[in-house]
């Protein structure tokens, strides 16, 4: 499988161009801080164990810090 291969090579072919890529890659990190503030409204207000608020914390603030980066890496990439 070369890089000019198309992702599909089933019944139909297609390619994603440079702006549907980035679309998708927007979408993943608009989802990852979606779900990093779910996850601190549960850490601070439903968990009372401070080992579940901890863990719940720490992965919402990795998915926050991970969503940003993708978000800093769409806008600095310019139009596609």
């Amino acid at each position: 499988m070369t890089l000019d291969t198309p992702i599909d090579q089933g019944k139909g072919q297609w390619k994603m161009s440079a702006a549907m890529m980035n679309m998708w890659i927007s979408f993943a990190g608009m989802g990852l801080m979606i779900f990093s503030v779910f996850a601190i409204y549960v850490s601070r207000y439903k968990f009372k164990n401070v080992v579940l608020k901890a863990i719940s914390a720490l992965l919402a603030y990795a998915c926050m810090i991970i969503g940003g980066l993708i978000m800093v890496y769409i806008v600095f990439s310019g139009p596609a």
